[in-house]
């Protein structure tokens, strides 16, 4: 049954409440004013617009000290914040007199501040401005980016998201299996179990945390990836262990041990684990379909919870 309190139309702090329930990323959008100083605040109201012609956009505040600048620029940026970066965020959130004192910066390719360590950027040439209630739409034509495989930052109900991170939270546990599932081009590492068979990177030492196996994982390997979000959790009745996979991006390179390979029919057979290969083949259907998901479950049965992406 639907609840709906008609009220609830005209209370600013319930509305926000509930655009707070979909996940976001956390940006930094910079920008230099008049006198040619960095302008910028922090803004998880970010999205994708269009591949061609590249184009992003981001909502401003009508109450930002930054209003004019924005509203006039011909040129800013967007600054994709890594996990590590929560400091970034809170001073590009709050009455700083120069937000700029305590990050590295320099300027992008088409003269917009970009700042150092973050997930990615992308420089943009304004392409337009809407007024859109207490809030100003920069749309902006993407001139320049980057981006690393550093796991970005996320935002929900008011809250930091630190997927990566929050791996330690999971603690030590003997009936626990860490795997990588590390994915490049659409492709996924995969090694020889010395069976002749196929797997994931994994272990069951634990003995340092979640975290530190997990990059402990990706070390051995050699390859370029950084620790990512949980992508699938199973209770495995048969071998009597929770299996933990986390999705990892790769960037270029080849690794040290394994082979990223491409999840066809045929490889998916070579799979030793049963489990794993339904997760594995559930992961080729949503890269095809660019929608993730996290599973809970077993080996046998449970459900997937879809990942939230863009802004609000």
């Amino acid at each position: 049954m639907i609840r709906f309190d008609p009220e609830t139309l005209t209370d600013p702090r319930a509305l926000r409440t509930a655009f707070g329930a979909f996940m976001t990323g956390v940006t930094v959008v910079t920008a230099q004013d008049t006198r040619g100083m960095p302008v910028g605040f922090t803004a998880n109201s970010f999205a994708s617009v269009s591949l061609d012609p590249p184009f992003v956009l981001v909502c401003l505040a009508n109450t930002s000290s930054n209003f004019d600048v924005f509203a006039n620029t011909e040129k800013f940026a967007i600054n994709v914040l890594s996990e590590t970066q929560i400091d970034v965020s809170n001073t590009f959130a709050r009455p700083v007199e120069d937000r700029f004192a305590s990050v590295g910066w320099q300027d992008g390719p088409h003269g917009s501040p970009i700042l150092d360590d973050v997930s990615a950027w992308f420089d943009c040439a304004m392409h337009q401005t809407i007024d859109a209630g207490d809030h100003l739409i920069l749309i902006g034509e993407v001139k320049g980016f980057d981006h690393n495989v550093a796991p970005g930052l996320g935002y929900a109900r008011g809250a930091y998201v630190t997927p990566a991170a929050e791996a330690e939270a999971l603690g030590k546990r003997s009936n626990m299996v860490v795997s990588a599932l590390i994915e490049r081009d659409g492709k996924v590492l995969l090694l020889d179990n010395a069976q002749g068979r196929l797997t994931l990177p994994m272990t069951n030492d634990l003995s340092s945390g979640t975290g530190a196996a997990l990059k402990q994982l990706i070390s051995d390997t050699g390859a370029s990836a950084e620790p990512g979000f949980i992508y699938s959790v199973y209770e495995d009745k048969a071998r009597q262990h929770q299996h933990i996979s986390f999705l990892c991006k790769a960037s270029d390179g080849p690794p040290s041990k394994g082979v990223f390979t491409e999840l066809t029919e045929s490889t998916l057979m070579g799979v030793a684990d049963p489990a794993m290969c339904t997760m594995l083949e559930r992961f080729a259907e949503e890269s095809r379909l660019g929608n993730f998901g996290v599973y809970y479950g077993n080996e046998v049965i449970g459900e997937v919870k879809p990942v939230a992406d863009g802004s609000r």
